[in-house]
């Protein structure tokens, strides 16, 4: 089986990787966690995290019910690096939801109409109307930490995305948008060992592009564009919710509970949704590089 970009990661795993995060990933198990400081020694059970699951997805479905009769609007906005989870815990929040009410925005590299636009605007025509969500999988932060780290925007653009970015976040609250902002933060081996298995697997290799390999190289450059962006848009109003994703079943559980417990809509079971775990899901003080 041909490997795509001519095996370029696994070439990074065999030759490139720093010598502790390759003897974690050859020496682990399947279901080993790989990062010392993650706050449980093992993955979920698969019965356990489904009966969660099963609970949450019927409090979801009232929660969209509740939107759509009340006109609200919800915005999620999903960031992390390569393989944190963003696109599977997507997933799991839209399984059973109605997907005319409750749609994912991805966006692709902007056009060169857009790149001459303001920075926010293509962004702004995808926010949710009334009875909406939305799902941002990756955001306006591109600017704050991948555009940063590859070079794709000068010093100035990114101050002048800072300098606006709590200030736009607040004109959506204030008109009433509902907007929840996930970090999902993945330790470097658990990262490569993801990526790796998609490299294999034809059925993912869609999800990999120049960045995702390239961006291996440059985890320390990661490391400090996030340890800023966080820091420089992190407010009362609109916080970010640092989801640790180690373990993707309690990644999934917990984002999905935050956004529940965060919405009063109608008939909402609090003993269903569950308590959110604060050692893997609460403010950037978790957040762990």
């Amino acid at each position: 089986m041909s490997l795509p970009f001519d095996g370029a990661i696994t070439e990074f795993y065999q030759s490139g990787a720093p010598d502790d995060i390759r003897d974690k990933i050859g020496n682990a198990d399947k279901r080993d966690i790989l990062t010392p400081t993650y706050p449980h020694s093992e993955r979920m059970k698969r019965k356990a995290y489904e009966r969660e699951m099963d609970a949450l997805q019927i409090e979801l479905v009232k929660m969209q019910d509740w939107a759509k009769e009340t006109g609200a609007r919800i915005a999620c906005v999903f960031e992390g690096r390569d393989a944190a989870g963003k696109g599977g815990t997507i997933k799991r929040f839209r399984e059973n939801l109605n997907p005319r009410g409750a749609r994912v925005v991805a966006l692709s590299k902007p056009t060169e109409t857009e790149a001459a636009e303001w920075y926010f605007q293509r962004y702004i025509r995808h926010l949710p109307t009334g009875g909406e969500i939305v799902f941002f999988d990756r955001s306006w932060y591109n600017r704050g930490v991948v555009e940063q780290v590859f070079g794709f925007c000068t010093d100035a653009q990114r101050e002048h995305f800072f300098a606006q970015v709590k200030p736009f976040e607040e004109m959506l609250i204030e008109d009433g948008i509902h907007v929840f902002k996930f970090w999902l933060n993945v330790c470097r081996a658990e990262q490569l060992r993801r990526i790796m298995a998609r490299e294999r697997d034809p059925l993912k290799q869609w999800k990999l592009s120049w960045i995702d390999v390239e961006g291996l190289k440059k985890w320390d450059d990661y490391t400090a564009a996030i340890r800023e962006t966080l820091e420089r848009s992190h407010s009362a109003r609109a916080p970010w919710t640092i989801v640790r994703s180690d373990d993707k079943k309690r990644a999934r559980l917990n984002a999905i509970r935050t956004v529940l417990h965060g919405l009063d809509y109608t008939n909402k079971d609090a003993q269903a949704i569950g308590d959110i775990d604060p050692l893997i899901c609460g403010g950037p003080d978790i957040w762990d590089a």
